[in-house]
């Protein structure tokens, strides 16, 4: 049987169009400034002006399509809404893909902790801040609404405070900026990387900013670093003051802020907790950094490291190895990981579409002009519904005057379209007013109603007047914006996180060895110079070379292992070790104290103490009277801090100041020719170091008595020294007969 022959294969459909792509292949050439014109500036000024950068209201266009979606689907009163249901809703304003929606959305709500002043709240796993791998759930699984603090958001957002534009395909309707009643662009930190400029705005406390701007509407000048300590951490953590960094960022909008991890030692498991760290880190990144540094030997003392988060929060434990000193390996740590990290501020905010860099002066400035303008807009607003509404009112008391005439009107027109026209020629009345009274129900046409209506008038007459005035008056739209803010302040402020550390440790200062101990002979002068001499070298030396006018007042023996306390003539205390000083010669000068230890501008030290193991007593005499006695431990610090603020009170003028071992007695004198033998054991003494002491000797304010001197008491210094002791404080002491300076009482 013969075999059948294949058919062939259908050959494929062509179609008959014919594609064309304009310059296809073809290689044009132009010039640098012209492609970077035309092709990368529009895309860099998007990403600039539409994304990145946040606004004056605090937030980015991103944030602002998401909370303005929530409200408007009624999310700041009722119930939580699926996620994924927000998200979906927010692109019809915001054409990005759903995850990028949802992550926006992830760091605005409370359960994620970025945020200081969270605006979402939510349910379910929002994944944490602080976490690199503890990522939110999928938005199917969460919920969320508005936090109360939204009313702040949009409480205004109806009366026409702010412009509303076409969406992004101009189908919809989104406000350009939130009319928000409180800085918030300094309450919360916002982060952005636009293309060639970038944002990192710290946060502060909710409360201190509320304060300062409040103080900046009453004086434009007052000074932000009284109401404004610090920055606040949604983390905690403890912020390291440094008085000029701050200042720099309040001024310019650049600085930094070094933050540090809060610990606690457990010391029956033998183990320490860290329960807050920087912002700039996450739990991942800090153990990953130390079993670096443990694998490389390093650091020894750590035995395990693990992570022990749950929902009580965060908590990194590292369990110690035997002897380990915990506060040490701390110090170790806090240098060589995240632990103690920089926040780098770049305060880059959008004003009206251009990008600057303010420091926070600015940035309240700018706010406190933006507010400004959406209190009149809103009073303007409220003032043309109310003069609308008096209108109509007042046309409505015209037909109250003839009833049965308006009634006649309607009734005996023929044509619907002219019952209007002839109201308005009936009694004189508007358009509008005319529309208004035709409108009204027949049951409505009696006395009583109308009376009702138009008593309004007079109250509208005195609100509309208000509201003119308030509009003609600068000083009554802020004192609206102070109201508006202390109930901010009141409802919505809550305590610190970052505690202040305001005694700074050196910086990045390596662990030291133990300096070789040898005897040594210090010597300090009133001019505030310094030398440390051997005992060999002294023996063999001359006459003591010192600058013209000055003279020895300190002269101490003692080991190079001891630590020196400089006090200063403001209230400041600088520390050292003797080993820290070269070894000199009485023929040279020594080392001028305030150049060597890095005093401020103008400080004078005025007293050494010397001391081996912090043990006894500084104590403090002042003009007015008062004695402070303070634990010298009260000066020892766990780190190398080189520079300690408030060493003592400085309400009153000081005296005298001196280091004791052990209670002892004074020998004070007043102008008044008084004399007192004071025994320190009298005085309690103190921890903390501003102390104000006690009233030690009783002044006498209207003879202008003050304290003159104060001396250690020795044996024979005085006759009769019972007569100036006393069994109480404070004492008016003994009065002397020949003068407090020359009597013969006195034998120094």
């Amino acid at each position: 049987m013969p075999r059948k022959k294949k058919a062939d294969a259908p050959s494929p459909r062509r179609s008959g169009a014919r594609g064309h792509i304009e310059n296809g292949g073809v290689v044009i050439q132009q010039p640098i400034v012209s492609t970077l014109r035309e092709n990368y500036m529009p895309y860099a000024m998007s990403v600039i002006v539409s994304r990145a950068i946040p606004e004056i209201d605090g937030f980015k266009p991103s944030h602002r399509k998401i909370l303005y979606t929530m409200y408007e689907m009624g999310l700041l009163n009722g119930d939580k809404r699926k996620s994924a249901d927000i998200v979906g809703q927010t692109m019809a304003l915001n054409p990005h893909g759903d995850q990028a929606i949802y992550e926006t959305m992830v760091r605005l709500t409370r359960g994620n902790g970025a945020l200081l002043v969270p605006y979402v709240d939510s349910k379910g796993n929002f994944g944490k801040a602080y976490s690199r791998d503890m990522s939110a759930a999928a938005s199917r699984y969460t919920e969320a609404k508005l936090e109360k603090i939204c009313k702040e958001l949009f409480g205004e957002i109806d009366r026409d405070t702010v412009d509303l534009v076409d969406n992004y395909n101009g189908q919809m309707k989104e406000p350009v900026l939130l009319p928000v009643t409180f800085p918030s662009i300094l309450t919360n930190a916002n982060t952005g990387i636009a293309v060639g400029m970038a944002s990192n705005i710290c946060p502060f406390n909710l409360a201190e900013v509320c304060e300062t701007a409040i103080a900046r509407l009453r004086d434009p000048n007052a000074p932000i670093s009284e109401t404004l300590k610090a920055p606040d951490f949604p983390g905690g953590g403890f912020i390291l003051y440094d008085r000029n960094e701050l200042e720099k960022i309040y001024a310019t909008g650049r600085g930094s802020v070094r933050v540090r991890s809060r610990y606690a030692y457990d010391k029956q498991s033998h183990c320490i907790d860290i329960t807050e760290i920087p912002p700039t880190t996450t739990v991942e990144a800090i153990m990953d950094k130390t079993v670096e540094l443990v694998k490389a030997g390093k650091i020894r003392e750590i035995a395990d490291i693990r992570d022990e988060t749950d929902l009580s929060g965060l908590k990194l434990t590292i369990d110690l190895k035997r002897g380990a000193d915990p506060d040490k390996l701390m110090q170790k740590l806090f240098r060589m990981t995240p632990l103690e990290d920089s926040f780098s501020c770049n305060f880059n905010v959008l004003i009206t579409g251009s990008p600057r860099v303010l420091g926070v002066d600015g940035l309240l400035e700018e706010w406190t002009a933006f507010r400004r303008e959406c209190v009149r807009r809103g009073i303007y607003f409220e003032l043309q519904k109310k003069k609308e509404k008096l209108h109509l009112l007042k046309g409505l008391q015209k037909i109250l005057m003839d009833i049965d005439k308006a009634i006649a009107i309607v009734r005996e027109t023929e044509e619907e379209k002219e019952v209007v026209p002839n109201l308005m020629i009936g009694f004189g009345i508007s358009q509008v007013q005319a529309e208004f009274v035709a409108e009204i129900k027949l049951r409505h046409l009696n006395r009583e109603y109308i009376l009702n209506r138009t008593k309004e008038i007079e109250s509208l007459l005195e609100e509309i007047a208000g509201m003119e005035e308030t509009l003609q008056s600068p000083k009554k739209v802020d004192a609206l914006i102070i109201a508006q803010l202390r109930e901010v302040a009141k409802n919505y402020g809550q305590p610190r996180r970052s505690q202040i550390l305001y005694d700074l440790p050196d910086p990045g200062r390596e662990e030291e060895e133990e300096a070789p101990a040898y005897p040594v002979t210090l010597f300090f002068t009133r001019e505030g110079y310094f030398k440390k001499i051997i005992p060999q070298s002294l023996r063999m030396s001359g006459e003591q070379k010192l600058k013209e006018g000055d003279e020895i007042v300190q002269t101490v023996e003692t080991t190079t292992r001891a630590h020196l306390l400089f006090f200063t003539d403001k209230g400041q205390v600088y520390k050292s070790r003797a080993g820290e000083f070269d070894d000199t010669k009485a023929s040279v000068l020594g080392d001028y104290i305030p150049t060597k230890l890095g005093m401020d501008p103008g400080e004078l030290p005025i007293y050494m103490a010397v001391t081996m193991d912090y043990k006894g007593y500084m104590v403090f005499a002042f003009e007015n009277g008062k004695l402070a006695k303070v634990d010298l431990g009260s000066y020892e610090t766990k780190t190398n801090r080189k520079k300690l603020m408030g060493a003592y009170s400085t309400k009153s003028p000081l005296v005298y100041l001196a280091a004791i071992p052990e209670d002892t007695e004074l020998l004070c004198a007043t102008t008044a020719s008084r004399m007192l033998l004071v025994n320190t054991a009298m005085v309690a003494s103190k921890a903390a170091r501003d102390t104000q002491g006690v009233q030690a000797l009783t002044m006498n304010a209207k003879r202008l008595v003050r304290l003159l001197w104060v001396r250690p008491y020795a044996e024979g210094m005085v006759e009769n020294p019972h007569r100036l002791r006393t069994k109480s404080l404070p004492a008016a002491g003994a009065l002397v007969k020949d003068g407090v300076e020359q009597g013969e009482q006195l034998q120094l």
